[in-house]
């Protein structure tokens, strides 16, 4: 088994992130980090969520940082804000042992412009940011990204579907044709497979992470058949039986989270939803209360609970199975997380059995029945 020495990695990230509990790289990160570290070449890399994707593209950034200039020198991309604060977080912690100090700022939505306006003022080498709010400040040319070398994607696809390919595009145009490209995404829907054929060195590094591995070992996969008029009294069992557990429930729909989250507190249950109309500071809250553990559960739409990081998490339960077969991967992630175990509880209708089955062979998993 290699260590993140053998990878390249310098003395004191190692130190970081042994502090972190980080002793050995994961699949993605022994396949990329040398690469990233001694080529000059770009990257497309298919790789789900807890795969330990930040370290893969984030070690490699912050090495190749020279903190003796006052500039910009690497852009990351992602999603959402919380991913974007994610990944800041992560990047910081990393550098707690650099002797020369790597200034990272993220940039997203949902918080007054001027702030961000004014913390880019300061010195910048690395910004984080979510598209629609680069474009922005790009804009406004509040950010100089003339010498930028290094533009990372984090879950691109996520991106494209959240409607930002005009976004990417300009980005991609806009910053200097010399500099590297690192592309991560969970998929490869055609939207992107246009994009990195545009602007993607056709000499770039390939690297695909099995599914199979993906899929974390700590979790245990059930399902309970149910039926439309008893679905939410089966939920209910379900969470009666870990009333001592905290846990997310997805459902597919905004709708659907509305009015689970109401039946859910009409009979007595503490929780709270995620999901993508809610404004900034009521999505913030919700989750300041789930993670200081004042609230129990949380009901969420996929693409509201990307980010989503949260420690000692017993369950996830999908009220209703996800569209893409990915999210299910997504979703499952939440939990079992820094080595603990937890489960992952679907509640399907009987002509649902089928997706059950497609999940286990594409996914290499098996999902036990269960009752409750």
């Amino acid at each position: 088994m290699s260590t993140f020495k053998d990878l390249g990695v310098q003395k004191n990230f190692i130190k970081a992130l042994k502090e972190l509990e980080i002793k050995f790289p994961t699949q993605i990160q022994e396949q990329a980090i040398p690469v990233l570290l001694k080529t000059k070449t770009d990257l497309v890399g298919l790789a789900q969520t807890g795969t330990g994707k930040t370290a893969a593209f984030g070690l490699p950034v912050l090495q190749r940082i020279d903190s003796s200039k006052d500039e910009v020198q690497a852009l990351i991309l992602a999603p959402t804000r919380e991913l974007v604060q994610q990944i800041k977080k992560q990047l910081f912690k990393f550098t707690k042992y650099t002797v020369n100090k790597i200034f990272v700022e993220g940039v997203y939505g949902g918080e007054k412009i001027d702030i961000q306006l004014k913390n880019l003022t300061r010195t910048t080498h690395i910004i984080v940011a979510t598209p629609g709010r680069l474009i922005d400040l790009m804009e406004r040319k509040a950010v100089n990204l003339n010498n930028v070398k290094m533009v990372v994607f984090d879950e691109a696809d996520e991106m494209l579907s959240m409607g930002f390919k005009t976004d990417l595009t300009t980005i991609l145009s806009t910053t200097p044709t010399n500099k590297q490209t690192w592309l991560f995404s969970a998929t490869m829907p055609t939207s992107l497979k246009d994009i990195v054929s545009k602007y993607i060195k056709s000499d770039a590094t390939r690297l695909q992470i099995n599914r199979e591995n993906v899929v974390n070992e700590n979790i245990s996969h059930f399902f309970i058949e149910t039926n439309l008029p008893v679905k939410l009294d089966t939920l209910v069992a379900v969470l009666e039986e870990r009333e001592e557990e905290r846990g997310i429930i997805f459902c597919r729909t905004k709708a659907g989270t509305q009015a689970l989250t109401k039946q859910l507190q009409d009979v007595g249950f503490n929780v709270g939803a995620l999901e993508g109309d809610m404004q900034q500071r009521d999505r913030d809250k919700v989750m300041r209360a789930f993670k200081n553990t004042s609230l129990q559960l949380l009901i969420s739409t996929d693409v509201s609970a990307r980010g989503i990081d949260v420690n000692n998490l017993g369950f996830v339960v999908h009220y209703q199975l996800p569209e893409h077969l990915e999210y299910y991967t997504h979703r499952s992630g939440r939990t079992a997380r820094a080595g603990k175990k937890g489960e992952s509880i679907a509640l399907i209708l009987n002509t649902e059995r089928k997706r059950i089955t497609e999940i286990e062979t594409t996914l290499g998993i098996k999902i036990k029945q269960k009752t409750v």
